[in-house]
């Protein structure tokens, strides 16, 4: 069986199964020979170029495994008989860790004091603080039940909310009525056409003045331009690991909008999801051999 991996570890842990026979692919290098060939295929973190047409040829292919939580990129142009599988689960801790650092240093002003202390100069002053503060989880999954075992202790009330009500989480039709009530909204949705630009101009006047948006999802989630916007007034901060475009060209007015915290996309990539991701590859593989029901299936648009 001929198997595409991303980086030599995944070969590793892959290459030594019965009938397996690996090839690398990160997606930075010409594409192996044998596409047709390739039965199984764990893309890179990044989707590669030319997707489409690369899917279009590997006519053998049975079962792609991301890396990733998102299968936005794969999921309109695989072939039917197709088994899509996402790594739901492994960028858990490091993407609930990212938000509950990014939160804070928003909050705590970490960012303007480091630019001070580059200064030589001692800015005193009071800040904002996360005890006492409402936290609004908006896409309420693993990441967000995550986040909320890293929130205890902090002194918060969380608020959860997901696309489908259910006990203790709201649905999606009652988060205008929750929004002004949060002092930190975190984005947790994946990318869908329900879920694009959902964070619009109307969303975010409903946000209390001085509250955090926290994007740890996707950045077509948040409407760029609404939010600049919003944030040139002061009302609102931000603390962003994604954005929409994507990486944020030089010279884009995100970068030097005020209140705004912003990471390259970093959230999940950690050793603890290199480790996870790799667990998560081998029992794939060892289900798929022995014809086992997978794990993280998607089987719907999400």
């Amino acid at each position: 069986m001929k198997i595409w991996v991303p980086s030599k570890a995944a070969a590793d842990v892959l290459c030594d199964l019965p009938e397996v026979e690996c090839a690398v692919y990160d997606g930075t290098e010409p594409v192996p020979e044998g596409a047709e060939r390739v039965e199984v295929w764990i893309p890179p973190l990044t989707p590669v170029a030319g997707l489409p047409d690369l899917l279009a040829r590997m006519t053998g292919l049975r079962l792609l495994q991301t890396v990733t939580a998102g299968v936005d990129a794969y999921r309109p142009h695989l072939a039917e008989g197709v088994t899509l599988c996402n790594a739901r689960g492994v960028h858990d801790a490091g993407t609930a860790e990212w938000a509950v650092g990014a939160m804070i240093a928003v909050l705590r002003e970490f960012p303007g004091f480091v630019h001070a202390q580059r200064k030589g100069e001692w800015t005193y002053h009071h800040t904002g603080v996360l005890a006492d503060s409402t936290v609004l989880i908006v896409g309420y999954g693993s990441i967000g039940e995550a986040l909320e075992r890293r929130l205890d202790g902090f002194e918060v009330d969380v608020v959860r909310v997901a696309r489908t009500a259910r006990p203790g989480v709201h649905g999606m039709d009652e988060l205008p009525a929750l929004l002004p009530a949060a002092d930190v909204v975190v984005l947790l949705v994946p990318s869908t056409p329900e879920t694009a630009g959902m964070v619009d101009a109307g969303f975010l006047a409903a946000m209390k003045d001085g509250a955090v948006l926290v994007n740890a999802a996707r950045g077509s989630v948040v409407d760029t331009a609404a939010l600049v916007a919003e944030l040139g007034g002061g009302r609102i901060l931000a603390a962003l690991d994604v954005t929409d475009p994507e990486p944020l060209p030089e010279g884009h007015p995100l970068w030097s909008a005020p209140g705004v915290l912003i990471t390259p996309h970093v959230a999940g990539s950690s050793p603890a999801s290199v480790r996870r991701t790799l667990k998560l590859l081998r029992s794939q593989l060892l289900r798929y051999l022995a014809g086992e029901p997978l794990k993280n299936v998607i089987t719907g648009s999400y």
